[in-house]
């Protein structure tokens, strides 16, 4: 067997280690980019390597897991792994997230443990090399909260299926009581809570660094059914939710190259245009941040839809110009 097909086969069993329930023909063939004629052979293998393999019964399909996990041996990082895993604790521990990036530290920490001392050995020079030659670009911006106990309090609250209590706190508004049904965590440039109003169950997101003596509550609240966070998340340009509208973005020939390269949103359709800019379109909410976004290609995007996006736009100008005008010389 050809190497690149060993590194395969040992990856497919690490990925049937790693699942409780097994995989099935079909989910080995499309985590490992195969056909399913090949995800047989390569089961074979994993079968015929590792003797821990056992078929589980899930009509109408089956599923082969292996129990017990594998060996130091087999489940050895490499340097690229471990290089990802600290720049990512790094990247949160600049952030602000003391918290998620102790976390990060701490599975690195536990990973390095059980790895044979010839390894660690082995791989320390390299991964110390690329450590000193990369770093975490920090960019301007609000500096994320995310209180640890109070991470756990929520993540405690969304297991359990229980209702949340807090005192939330907005500008120019007086502190409001509230209890919700906890939906989950999204985290970025500010950290959310998503929930659902226990009344309506309209589903809402609150920031963090605005929410006090945060505690579970005895009852059931279990999110919306069918809520699905990740679709909740796609839904807006950025991270805060209002009404969804179809965007439509002219980009100049200048700016073409840059747009067909960047992410607007998950719905996004690119155009071409003859005279060599990019219309791009998606359905999306949250203006506001779409307009901030907008400010950054100057004169390279012209805004065909919708309306309100450039009556925000011009609202931000509008608010920029006055600031501007009243600066101290």
């Amino acid at each position: 067997m050809r190497h690149d097909k060993a590194v395969m086969v040992i990856e497919l069993a690490r990925r049937m280690a790693a699942s409780a329930e097994g995989l099935t023909l079909d989910e080995m063939a499309r985590e490992s980019g195969v056909g399913r004629r090949t995800a047989e052979r390569m089961r074979d293998a994993v079968i015929l390597l590792f003797p821990t393999v056992e078929e589980v019964s899930d009509p109408p399909t089956k599923r082969w897991r292996i129990r017990g996990g594998l060996s130091a041996f087999e489940q050895a990082p490499t340097a690229t792994e471990l290089l990802e895993l600290t720049k990512a604790a790094q990247g949160l521990r600049a952030s602000g997230e003391a918290g998620r990036a102790a976390a990060l530290e701490g599975l690195e920490r536990k990973l390095k443990s059980a790895m044979r001392s010839t390894t660690l050995n082995r791989l320390a020079p390299d991964l110390e090399a690329l450590v000193r030659a990369e770093t975490i670009a920090v960019q301007a911006g609000p500096r994320p909260s995310a209180d640890e106990a109070m991470l756990a309090t929520i993540r405690g609250a969304v297991l359990a299926q229980s209702p949340l209590a807090f005192t939330y706190s907005r500008p120019g508004a007086e502190a409001r009581r509230r209890s919700v049904a906890p939906c989950g965590v999204m985290f970025g440039r500010a950290n959310y809570l998503v929930a659902a109003d226990r009344e309506s169950g309209r589903v809402q997101t609150f920031r963090l660094d605005r929410m006090s003596a945060v505690e579970a509550q005895d009852g059931f609240a279990p999110p919306p059914p069918e809520f699905d966070l990740s679709v909740f998340a796609s839904q807006s340009f950025g991270i805060y939710q209002d009404e969804i509208e179809d965007v439509v973005l002219r980009v100049s020939p200048e700016g073409a190259a840059e747009a067909r390269g960047w992410r607007w949103h998950p719905t996004q359709t690119l155009e071409d245009q003859p005279d060599g800019g990019v219309i791009v379109r998606f359905r999306a909410s949250g203006m506001r941040e779409l307009a901030w976004h907008l400010f950054t290609w100057g004169q390279q995007v012209s805004i065909g839809a919708p309306q309100r996006l450039r009556a925000v736009m011009a609202g931000e100008i509008a608010a920029a110009q006055r600031a501007l005008d009243t600066a101290p010389g």
